[in-house]
């Protein structure tokens, strides 16, 4: 028989909840997190407004258009439903910590201390990298992509993109480039549920790269330029989420002794 004094104390002991409670946890954080989406809505709405966010986003594509030339709207509406999603799109971006902060105070109770210490890093890391990434896109990928293919358009053919189009596009290219930057986050996260080993990663290195090379030809434009970006981008962010996956190993473990010896007598 195990010796009581010898048996971890549970740190979730006492903190379970009924599922009413549960559910109406849940509804007051995403009352929250929409209302945090909404306040940046309003206060973009005032400024810049949804006519120069539109002008802003589509600044890297009317500077390599030809003089004269400008995006067109072939739906009545678009004018106007175009710069408010835009205006939405922001807002929720600007509010995503606030979003972020709202899951992670829904999941924390169920978490134990070492794992909220390391849980909350990667969120944050997550939304960072994240914003990176978008701003990686359209900064630097954008002014390469269009520049492209407007060397490619015939003199005969007058570029006029439609708006909805190009807002299709510009959400595609954010969310592949956010989402590529996520590599050291997942890896990380891979790490910690035991689904791979840091080891195995590095053993398979080789196949990670080929898997992305395909990933980003698929998800760039048919641009060299943009593709090679994003490959070396993705591939340098998973050596880095070895390194933090190791690091994140070693701070566990360290916590999970430190945790086991406090309960000893």
């Amino acid at each position: 028989m195990s010796d009581p004094q010898n048996t971890k104390p549970d740190e979730l002991a006492g903190t379970e909840q009924p599922f009413v409670q549960h559910l109406k946890e849940l509804r007051d954080r995403l009352i929250k997190a929409v209302l945090a989406i909404g306040v940046m809505a309003g206060v973009l709405a005032l400024f810049p407004g949804p006519s120069a966010l539109y002008d802003l986003m589509a600044a890297p594509l009317v500077a390599t258009l030809p003089p004269g030339a400008t995006l067109i709207a072939t739906n009545v509406v678009s004018p106007f439903v175009v710069p408010i999603k835009i205006l939405f799109m922001a807002a929720f971006m600007l509010a995503l910590p606030v979003v972020l902060y709202q899951v992670w105070a829904f999941v924390a109770p169920g978490l134990y201390s070492h794992e909220k210490k390391l849980v909350f890093p990667l969120v944050v890391s997550s939304t960072l990298l994240f914003f990176i990434g978008v701003a990686f896109s359209y900064f630097l990928v954008f002014g390469q992509v269009f520049k492209f293919i407007q060397s490619f358009a015939p003199k005969s053919i007058t570029a006029a993109p439609d708006i909805e189009a190009y807002l299709s596009f510009v959400l595609g290219m954010f969310l592949a480039f956010g989402l590529a930057f996520e590599v050291p986050v997942a890896v990380v996260l891979l790490v910690r549920m035991g689904i791979l080993t840091v080891a195995q990663l590095r053993e398979w290195r080789g196949y990670f790269w080929v898997i992305a090379a395909v990933g980003t030809a698929l998800v760039t434009p048919p641009d060299a330029g943009s593709m090679l970006m994003l490959l070396a981008v993705v591939g340098s962010l998973y050596e880095v989420g070895i390194i933090a996956a190791s690091l994140f190993l070693s701070k566990t473990k360290s916590s999970s002794e430190d945790s086991d010896s406090a309960a000893k007598p």
